[in-house]
């Protein structure tokens, strides 16, 4: 069976503005569709507000009356069809095939026909009309990616924005992969409070269903926020101290020098129009009233969703407790729907057909207070007992974990639930457990295996006791990128965290946990090293939470050989991601590192030495030097050597002088191995600019085959951005080639900080190409993404092609301001910059021209920022506006 569901796009606004012309537009509406879907042998079988819902024999048929309804409609009306399994009841239809074609259907813009995945398999033989593939998107309420289909015929309109997925949502809403049930009214009242309020705050016991809430509004709330909705995960984080960090790591916005993260971050996020969900609040209270404060009173088109198990006390808040699931309405309820809905995932024959079981399952929900945790913790066990035999455990587990009196009520009944889970499980399962609760975002097995594996559990029964415990729902897995990642409720892993506490073995594991990543972190360099880079790559990314706790606790227990490994390689690891946090990680442990002269202090240096990127080149050259000496002690434990030296080149890039950067590379030239490499590919990043790029053309041959000899994707790219350079100013097309493919080399290696290069570098061949309009389109993006790293280093040039921009649009004191605003940020490599500088002298005379510059010299980084970016849309806009006019 194949469904048809439409909408007018628009409707309410449409009735408020004029009631009469919207009666009488949808009555023909009404009669049109009838007509259309009787003619095509289809089943009009519901009105839906100002839709209707419709059933064909087949998928062409569906599609074919589509396509003759909208030539016909004067309104603007989505469509969505779905093709599959549906359940009749009184002339009306149920089933998921129905929630696919509605959700396709929301999809969809006004005068838009999408088609579900299901249905363009068999739509075979249509006449006049063709489908287009637009990809996979997420789909609200549909956990996989759903593959659509849009469908084009003459006389329908084809230009239509985005579709309204979640996949073009910005943010990282993650996919919810369990049905929602029982909160429909609440939803909708939550959801209508973020409309209305900037702060609200969901509270209530732990385990009642607060996140799932949060998350269902703010995927509702999505498209409302034209930044996007991001979610900050605070349970992974162990101290208060690390909040801002974590908010600043989901944001991509990098601390820098002389602001405290929390300004970092509102200054980045002011003006744009986002949602923030600071999820489970309550460990870090005080940190995240903090932050939603300054958010509030900074950032006005800001908006907080907080879940807590307690309000955060900031006077703007507004507090929404969320209630326990409803039990009162028996086996009709939305616990007991939420238990049989649980208790089907992992027994699917389960069933409450017969009284007694369904009475017991009344039960069960009853003593667990409607919590939604504790019912989903019960459920699970009917993959192996029966309801009478849980409803008769629960009562002798409530008396023997009865709490001290002092404890709130639901924490008790959670906490009741919890340990009834755990009582049941085997001692090495009990001992599994407890120990996963050290990894601070989801584990693998090896790691799982390092963990346990001091207790003489080996590989295969570690991979037995997880089977295990994801069968009983105490571990989640996640098999996104073809890998099986494992994680723990929060309520799961603070109680094993509680129980590692009370038997004295925290620390121990916790120094095992540290040591384990730093380890790696030290393994995954070597492979960074390779041509495997891009698995380092993936690998720093999805364990960066958990390097994040391994330094700060090692860190903070002064297990100082731990904290620089980890610092170090993470920073070295992530420059090439764009990703500068740990940078900080390294700078902070280094007076105590230096003090105890650990072995790896000279890898400490050079990787500090990445602060020349987040403004500070200055500092990065003292530190190679620190490096460079240290390499002199044979105790020392130093990366590859020719790495010290490449960071003190790359710093004299950003400072100057540029002569001291070339006589590094000249001297590098006549070493052996790295020190080779990078003294013939660095120079490649700034000849061309300084008007030399013959010499660069001499050099860019050797370089690129010795990248390519080492197989290191990182210096393949570098070398690859160079040749592209050499031709920017003499054949400007031949170097669009090269860069073109360079950048997708830099996508393909996950080397977001040279694609980001590229994209700038492109940016600079359109203008010269005479493509004015994307060059500033391409600089914009360029400039955004700079920002939000905290890439003050790669901002300088990027400026400078601006300037040069606006001097081609005869807008010198645009240009010139921009110009200052460079000089503050770093030295520019663009060879066309001193004659444009010439060219704006002459025309706005040497006064106007000084002080152009220096009231851009005298913008701070954001403020430049901002302004630049104002002046390249307002530039887009009138190069728009004059295409059009001459069209």
């Amino acid at each position: 069976m194949t469904f048809l569901l439409t909408d007018i796009e628009g409707s309410t606004r449409r009735w408020q503005d004029d009631p009469d012309t919207m009666g009488a537009a949808l009555v023909a509406h009404d009669a049109l569709l009838r007509t259309v879907v009787k003619a095509h042998g289809g089943d009009l079988f519901k009105h839906t507000g100002d839709g209707i819902c419709a059933a064909f024999g087949s998928g062409r048929a569906a599609i074919d009356a589509a396509v003759e309804a909208q030539r016909g409609l004067d309104l603007p009306v989505r469509m969505g069809i779905a093709t599959g399994e549906a359940e009749e009841r009184d002339g009306d239809y149920f089933g998921l095939t129905l929630s696919q074609a509605a959700r396709v259907m929301d999809a969809a813009h006004g005068g838009q026909i999408l088609v579900h995945d299901s249905t363009a398999g068999i739509a075979e033989g249509l006449k006049g009309s063709r489908l287009l593939d637009r990809g996979d998107h997420r789909l609200r309420d549909l956990g996989d990616a759903t593959h659509l289909f849009e469908v084009r015929a003459d006389g329908l309109d084809s230009t239509f924005p985005a579709l309204r997925t979640l996949s073009a949502i910005p943010g990282n809403l993650p996919i919810q992969v369990t049905s929602f049930v029982g909160r429909d009214d609440q939803l909708k009242e939550v959801s209508a409070l973020v409309r209305d309020q900037r702060l609200v705050t969901l509270t209530g016991a732990g385990g009642v269903g607060k996140t799932r809430l949060a998350l269902r509004a703010a995927a509702e709330l999505a498209h409302e926020f034209a930044d996007g909705v991001w979610v900050v995960a605070l349970a992974p984080i162990g101290a208060s101290a690390s909040l801002p960090d974590a908010v600043a790591a989901v944001l991509d916005v990098t601390p820098m020098a002389g602001r405290t993260v929390t300004e970092c971050i509102v200054e980045a996020v002011a003006g744009r129009r986002l949602l923030i969900v600071l999820d489970n609040c309550e460990h870090v209270q005080q940190a995240a009233a903090d932050l939603a404060n300054a958010l509030l009173t900074r950032a006005e088109a800001v908006q907080v969703l907080a879940t807590s198990r307690e309000s955060l006390r900031v006077a703007a808040e507004h507090v929404w407790p969320v209630p326990p699931l409803d039990v009162t309405a028996g086996s009709t309820s939305p616990a007991v729907e939420l238990f049989v809905q649980r208790a089907q995932s992992v027994n699917p024959s389960f069933a409450i057909h017969d009284p007694a079981d369904a009475a017991a399952v009344i039960e069960i929900c009853r003593q667990l207070d409607g919590l939604a945790l504790a019912i989903e913790l019960a459920a699970a066990r009917m993959v192996s007992m029966s309801p009478a035999d849980v409803r008769d455990r629960l009562t002798d587990r409530f008396r023997l974990l009865s709490g001290s009196g002092r404890e709130l009520e639901h924490h008790q009944t959670l906490r009741k639930a919890v340990s009834w889970s755990y009582d049941l499980l085997a001692d090495d399962e009990r001992l599994m457990l407890d120990r996963c609760s050290v990894f601070a975002d989801g584990f693998d097995l090896e790691a799982a295996a390092a963990i346990v594996g001091s207790t003489g559990i080996d590989e295969y029964a570690v991979l037995d006791l997880l089977d295990s415990l994801v069968r009983k729902s105490l571990i989640t897995t996640d098999r996104s990128a073809g890998r099986v990642r494992f994680g723990l409720l929060e309520t799961i892993r603070q109680f094993g965290d509680g129980r590692l506490s009370d038997a004295g073995i925290r620390d121990e594991v916790r120094e095992i946990h540290a040591s384990y990543f730093a380890k790696q972190a030290v393994l995954r360099w070597a492979q960074w090293n390779s041509p495997d880079q891009r698995t380092a790559l993936e690998w720093v990314e999805r364990e960066f939470a958990n390097l994040r706790a391994a330094f700060r606790w090692a860190a903070d227990h002064d297990e100082l050989d731990t904290a620089v490994a980890v610092a170090a390689h993470t920073t070295m690891l992530t420059m090439g991601l764009q990703r500068f946090e740990s940078v900080g990680w390294a700078e902070e442990i280094l007076p105590a590192a230096t003090a105890a002269n650990v072995v790896q202090l000279p890898r400490l240096y050079t990787a500090a030495c990445v602060c020349a990127l987040t403004g500070r080149p200055g500092v990065a050259v003292d530190y190679a030097q620190h490096a460079l000496a240290l390499e002199a002690d044979p105790r020392s434990d130093p990366f590859e050597i020719g790495w010290s030296r490449a960071w003190e080149a790359f710093a004299y890039r950003y400072t100057g002088p540029i002569d001291r950067m070339l006589e590094i590379c000249d001297e590098l030239t006549r070493q052996p191995g790295l020190s080779h490499i990078v003294g013939l590919i660095l120079p490649l990043a700034v000849l061309p600019g300084i008007g030399r790029a013959d010499d660069a053309r001499a050099l860019v041959g050797a370089a690129i085959t010795a990248a390519r000899a080492l197989g290191n994707p990182y210096w393949i790219a570098f070398a690859a951005v160079g040749h592209g350079r050499t031709y920017a100013d003499s054949d400007p097309a031949r170097a669009m080639e090269i860069m073109s493919d360079a950048l997708e080399y830099t996508r393909q290696q996950r080397l977001v900080f040279f694609e980001v290069n590229l994209i700038r570098e492109i940016a600079g061949l359109e203008g010269v190409l005479g493509n004015p309009e994307r060059a500033l389109e391409l600089l914009d993006t360029a400039l955004t993404r700079y920002h939000r790293a905290g890439n003050h280093g790669s901002v300088a040039t990027t400026l400078a092609l601006v300037a040069v921009l606006f001097n081609g649009l005869e807008q010198p004191e645009t240009a010139a301001q921009i110009y200052g605003m460079s000089t503050r940020q770093g030295v520019s490599m663009t060879v066309r910059l001193p004659r444009v500088l010439d060219d704006l002298r002459a025309a706005l005379g040497d006064q106007q021209f000084d002080d152009r510059v220096a009231a851009g010299m005298a913008m701070g980084f954001d403020e430049a920022m901002d302004y630049v970016r104002g002046e390249i849309a307002r530039a887009r806009r009138e190069l728009i506006g004059a295409e059009s006019s001459r069209d």
